[in-house]
């Protein structure tokens, strides 16, 4: 079976998770940089879809003729 991919907020959801784990410097040290590994992975992940979300929010105000100036 595949891996589901996270959304946004839940990659951000196990960053946070992963942080406070990593604070907390109680794992043994392989866990820790397993933990570190895994945590880029997910900022690569977000950075990723950020973008992916900033080409589609231009795609659409350049298709509504860039009407980011106007007031809804």
């Amino acid at each position: 079976m595949a891996k589901k991919e996270l959304t946004f907020e839940e990659s951000m959801d196990r960053l946070d998770e992963i942080v406070s784990l990593l604070e907390e410097n109680e794992q043994p040290l392989n866990q820790s940089i397993d933990l570190f590994e895994e945590g880029l992975k997910l900022v690569r992940h977000c950075d990723d879809m950020l973008k992916k979300f900033e080409e589609r929010i231009e795609e659409i105000k350049s298709r509504n003729g860039g009407a980011e100036d106007e007031e809804l």
